[in-house]
């Protein structure tokens, strides 16, 4: 079934030591009350033109040990790896070891089958591969790791379709950069993690950055955190324990779509030198930071490693999110206004939340989105007469509503729970899904809204 509710994700922001200003309050209490709901475990830095303005550590980053994070702790970054990716790739153009419109054939020549695909394509996300992840979980032998070369393997023997030609639409492929990482490898005759290091981490200080795999090449890191997510009884777990035939783990050895790891800090640093030329100069950052168009001149909102839009309101902004293995981490910068929010989070449970939006607008002084509705603290017995499974004639859906502890949570059909906060008239939010929901508890029904979108539902029998 298409899921039409609840497009929920997350992210977070930080703190600074010596007293804070109203922004830093705002952000303060968003943030904490995400945290003391289970919603937040991360690190944030929200900054102003290089200045740190938020910065703060929630949780643990070891559930076991106890461990704490801190700012220095290392998250893997997920998809926002695909940056550093693009940016390999663009300081090997700059080199003269390769030109974006080669096609990939010239450095992997068993895929000449796929016709005329070319560089630009991958980093653009324009090529039309298939979905390398899907072709693993059908054929691939779990009880071996994969690596770049094997998802070469792979589309040889069993030569799925391609699912467009190049250039005819837009699709975010991961199989597109984990071949950008195989190239990098063999345009520079050097692993991935160590082109990366001598060309981007080392020259500007991230000490604290690197390619890290840790299922297939294991190794002690200092202040790492560890990744969770949520088993079917909603206890925090490592995707480890799901076994060595979960994707998370016999995909491990892939990189270029994921596996660069970072602290909030070093991001930071590579923030600033993207607005320098410490790596590439302004013509590269057009491309960069520029959405390509497709054939039939539909915007996609992508450029080299970055989502690009243009809001009216904020101006020009770039951002990626990251999601694998317990993982979500998010970086935004706001290239007209020199505004930066990273967010590295290290658990991935059904409450985590982004609420983008609101960091925005407390970072622009604007009022946070909200009626002017009173919230109220209501008894275990005041929630339960809440308690039931909607339904709706207008969506296909099931929506069962439920006490846990003092909270009202709800949960749709084959999605996660997630809390509601209580408020006058019978009310309940929650905000960073932007859902509300109205009780009209002796007619048994409820009004359902996200965003602009509501329908009414039934309290079954």
């Amino acid at each position: 079934m298409k899921r039409t509710v609840l497009v929920i994700i997350v992210v977070c922001s930080s703190i600074v030591a010596f007293g804070q200003s109203p922004g830093e309050e705002r952000l303060d209490s968003l943030f904490n009350t995400l945290f003391d709901k289970g919603m937040f475990n991360g690190n944030v830095l929200v900054a102003d033109k290089g200045e740190i303005l938020f910065e703060k550590s929630y949780g643990l980053a070891n559930e076991e040990t106890g461990q704490k994070l801190n700012s220095q702790t290392i998250f893997e970054l997920a998809s926002v790896s695909k940056q550093f990716t693009a940016m390999g790739i663009v300081l090997l153009e700059k080199q003269g070891k390769l030109n974006y419109d080669d096609h990939i054939s010239k450095y992997i020549p068993e895929l000449s089958f796929y016709g005329d695909i070319s560089i630009r394509n991958l980093l653009n996300h324009t090529g039309g591969l298939p979905d390398y992840m899907e072709l693993f979980e059908a054929k691939w032998d779990k009880t071996k790791f994969a690596a770049n070369q094997d998802v070469v393997g792979e589309l040889v023997k069993y030569k799925p379709n391609a699912d467009f030609q190049p250039g005819e639409k837009y699709e975010y492929s991961n199989t597109g950069y984990a071949l950008l990482g195989l190239i990098i490898e063999k345009v520079s005759g050097k692993t991935f993690g160590q082109f990366l290091d001598e060309t981007i981490f080392q020259p500007l200080g991230m000490k604290n950055t690197l390619v890290y795999r840790s299922r297939f090449e294991p190794k002690r890191i200092e202040n790492y955190a560890l990744g969770y997510v949520s088993d079917s009884l909603g206890n925090k777990v490592l995707t480890n324990t799901f076994g060595k035939e979960f994707y998370t783990y016999y995909l491990d050895g892939i990189v270029g779509d994921g596996m660069v790891n970072s602290t909030t800090g070093d991001l930071l640093k590579w923030d600033r030198a993207l607005y320098s030329e410490k790596l590439v100069n302004s013509e590269d950052k057009a491309l960069i930071f520029s959405s390509v168009t497709t054939r039939d001149g539909k915007e996609t909102g992508y450029g080299f490693g970055w989502t690009v839009g243009n809001p009216e309101k904020y101006g020009k902004i770039v951002n990626h999110s990251g999601g694998w293995a317990g993982y979500v981490t998010f970086i935004e910068r706001h290239l007209d206004n020199d505004k930066t929010i990273i967010i590295l989070q290290n658990n991935a449970t059904g409450l985590t939340a982004l609420p983008a939006p609101e960091v925005r607008s407390i970072l622009y002084n604007e009022p946070l989105d909200k009626e002017n509705l009173r919230s109220v603290n209501l008894t275990s017995e005041e929630l339960e007469k809440y308690a039931g499974i909607y339904t709706s004639g207008e969506l296909p859906l099931a929506i069962t509503v439920f006490k846990k502890g003092n909270l009202l949570m709800a949960q749709a059909e084959g999605q996660s729970a997630f809390p509601l906060d209580a408020y006058e008239n019978h009310t309940f939010r929650f905000d960073p899904a932007k859902i509300k929901m109205i009780f009209k508890t002796e007619e048994k029904e409820m009004d359902f809204f996200q965003g602009k979108a509501s329908f009414k539902f039934r309290k079954e029998e």
